[in-house]
């Protein structure tokens, strides 16, 4: 069976929780204040796509291709992306609410969080090398085994990370947020 292909597609407001999105391949396609709250998105391959102000809150993520995928003031609450294809994975996120996803032993390296909310957001396992967490609310994410070479972390805030269970060498931290690397001594920094 030959998948559909939807190439250069502007889609806005438009509600997928009730009206299921068509299974296929969307390439260099825009979504702007969509809704896909609840959608199962099995074997939904999405290149070079854009969205913006979308709601993909406990989107289901089976076999989903996610190629050079930028999300933009969007919120993805519950998201399981380890869930998705590995092959070419690539996301960005600018703007968002991820709390509660999980990136469980993806590959990202050099990926982008600006201005993101991450609470408890697990990381475990994953590969994060070169990846930069701008002004990033890590309150509660989970670091464990994660790979974190040459990661900034600079303008990220709330993070807890134990050097000792996690590949840090090179990885950027401020003054400021040292405090998140020594957490597991229980000491005082003042």
């Amino acid at each position: 069976m030959r998948t559909q292909l939807f190439e250069n597609e502007y889609y806005a407001k438009l509600n997928f929780e009730a009206n299921p999105i068509e299974k296929g391949e969307y390439e260099n396609c825009q979504f702007d204040t969509c809704i896909f709250t609840n959608v199962d998105l099995l074997d939904v391959y999405f290149v070079d796509c854009t969205f913006n102000n979308c709601n993909l809150s406990n989107a289901k993520f089976q076999n989903t291709s996610l190629k050079n995928v930028q999300f933009k003031d969007c919120k993805l609450l519950g998201l399981q992306f380890e869930n998705c294809a590995d092959f070419l994975f690539e996301v960005g996120f600018e703007n968002c609410q991820l709390n509660m996803s999980s990136f469980f032993r993806k590959k990202m390296k050099k990926a982008k969080f600006i201005h993101t909310n991450l609470e408890q957001v697990d990381f475990t396992e994953t590969d994060l090398n070169g990846a930069k967490f701008i002004e990033c609310d890590l309150l509660n994410a989970t670091f464990e085994n994660t790979i974190l070479e040459q990661a900034d972390f600079r303008n990220a805030y709330n993070y807890s990370i134990d050097p000792e269970k996690n590949y840090i060498k090179k990885a950027k931290f401020s003054r400021n947020g040292i405090a998140g690397l020594l957490d597991k001594y229980q000491i005082e920094i003042e």
